[in-house]
């Protein structure tokens, strides 16, 4: 088996488009969160709250690289040109020779692609659809279009599974290196803002409608909480085969050490506490890691009532009550299928910098939740060996990721 690092990571995220500048977020607990007052035209939308995130067109993306993308796959190209860049390894050879594979996911492609199809439907017009309504709206947009662009040539494994379509392209992009299959691979997730996607979780009575109050939501794994803030962005990470790594000179972020997922096989949208714990399990196994190996816990954190609970209660009965825990989407709110690539692409950033972010907005926890060592009131200056990163996804989808520090 190949052991497997990471040597280039990126993210556009609504609180900053590089580290420095979402760290001091991070560190001083300023959110990303804002009223929407041009979703006020929507009838019956509850929720006004969402994360967006500065980013427009790349002035070097001409209009003939850029036709078959939406606002999904333009996020998940930009990003993935960061970390590349961040690599070294733009423009070499080693992308178009087969050594290099992508899997990337998104919850969806661009709705602009799918406007398309709809007018086309109630109008009984072809007229709407032009040669890249598809290609913008599939599934699949984000990994196609990051291979299309730089000339990848290797295996695509599209991830479209909600919540985990960036997690598990880091963990299926870190078994294809592992079983000698690739010798690079670009993994994550990307996803775009939109009425629609908040509508989703609208319609189960799970999101935020602190509509007056943006610098107070979410609130995961807090008492009073009233529910999720959908955001949106993108984050990109370089798996490489570790001798590969070495050989080219290649800075190293961390090592992959284990990877889980599973589904609960019960439920659609309400999580699972024991598929929860097993996944976690998987990691560890995977990994050869017993529990007390790790030191930190990216939560996946929504501040949904029943996924807090669940999710705190499969960590503590894994780890005990004094494992330190944070939920990046507090600052981010809920980036579907970006989120799994964003969060871990921060903890990795953060245990290499010796801290980690407070859960923001999180001032008296929830005794339905499990006890734990929720960080909150400022940074937790730690030293950590590994991490674990969490995502759990509709369907019953988890996922577990391991990384150890280098």
């Amino acid at each position: 088996m190949k052991r497997v690092v990471i040597t280039g990571m990126a993210a556009i995220t609504p609180i900053g488009n590089g580290w420095a500048k979402v760290a001091d977020n991070l560190k001083s607990q300023q959110t990303g969160i804002r009223t929407m007052t041009d979703w006020d035209c929507y009838n019956g939308l509850n929720t006004r709250l969402a994360a967006p995130v500065e980013f427009s067109r790349p002035k070097h993306y001409t209009r003939k690289q850029i036709r078959g993308m939406g606002r999904v796959a333009m996020l998940a190209t930009y990003s993935t040109e960061l970390a590349l860049q961040d690599a070294d390894l733009l423009n070499n050879p080693c992308l178009n020779n087969g050594m290099t594979g992508i899997a990337y996911g998104s919850s969806s492609g661009s709705f602009d692609g799918l406007i398309d199809f709809t007018k086309m439907l109630l109008d009984h017009d072809k007229g709407s659809l032009n040669a890249t309504s598809y290609i913008r709206m599939m599934g699949h947009t984000a990994p196609v279009n990051i291979g299309l662009h730089f000339g990848i040539n290797g295996r695509i494994i599209p991830t479209s599974s909600a919540c985990t379509s960036g997690s598990q392209g880091i963990g299926y992009a870190y078994e294809a290196i592992k079983n000698d299959q690739q010798t690079i691979m670009v993994a994550g997730g990307s996803d775009e803002l939109s009425p629609s996607q908040a509508a989703v979780f609208d319609t189960l009575f799970a999101t935020s409608t602190r509509n007056d109050e943006a610098d107070k939501t979410p609130r995961p794994f807090d008492v009073d909480r009233d529910g999720l803030v959908i955001g949106e962005g993108a984050a990109s990470l370089i798996l490489e085969e570790r001798e590969h790594a070495i050989s080219r000179g290649a800075h190293i972020y961390a090592e992959i050490m284990g990877f889980g997922t599973n589904s609960d096989g019960l439920h659609v949208t309400q999580p699972n506490q024991n598929s929860m714990q097993r996944a976690m399990q998987l990691a560890l196994n995977d990994a050869k890691l017993d529990s007390n190996a790790i030191d930190y816990v990216s939560a996946h954190g929504t501040a949904t009532e029943i996924g807090d609970i669940a999710e705190s209660h499969a960590t503590c009965a894994l780890f005990g009550s004094k494992m330190p825990i944070s939920s990046m989407k507090s600052y981010t709110g809920h980036t579907l299928g970006a989120c799994g690539a964003m969060e871990a692409w921060a903890a990795i950033l953060m245990m290499n910098e010796n801290w980690f972010h407070p859960t923001a907005n999180l001032n008296a926890v929830d005794p339905k939740c499990a006890q734990l060592d929720y960080i909150t009131g400022g940074i937790r200056e730690l030293e950590a060996e590994y991490i674990m990163s969490n995502n759990f996804a509709f369907g019953g989808i988890n996922t577990s990721l391991i990384f150890k520090r280098v």
